[in-house]
């Protein structure tokens, strides 16, 4: 069964910075794709970045490019999203999820697993 186990998420201050980490498994080979998501409130689930596990081919929002990266962990299985820079408005539930695919998608539909969401709040 695959799982996505997801940890890092907290409260910092604005300017600071966060790492959250996606721990997948139960996956038979290393051709998926990792992304990362978040949502606000009030606001539509937006996509972040997201990391070909296979090829190391990644794809980044167009707003959120260069103060967030997202990278395969020594691990096993783990991808992390380094948040920095963080702002007030970065504030919400981050999501990491998989596909079972080397294309990588910055579109939620395409992601067949879901890891349980960390809160990321920043404050002013």
């Amino acid at each position: 069964e695959v799982q996505l186990v997801q940890s890092g998420g907290g409260l910092v201050q604005a300017g600071g910075s966060l790492k959250l980490s996606c721990a997948a498994s139960g996956f038979t080979s290393n051709e998926y794709v990792i992304g990362w998501f978040r949502q606000a409130p009030g606001k539509e689930r937006e996509a972040v970045a997201a990391i070909s596990v296979s090829d190391g081919k990644r794809y980044f929002a167009d707003s959120l490019k260069g103060r967030f990266t997202t990278f395969s962990g020594n691990a096993q299985g783990t991808v992390f999203l380094q948040c920095n820079s963080l702002k007030h408005e970065d504030t919400g539930i981050y999501y990491c999820a998989a596909r079972e695919s080397s294309y990588l998608s910055g579109v939620a539909r395409d992601y067949s697993y879901w890891g349980q969401g960390t809160q990321v709040t920043v404050t002013s």
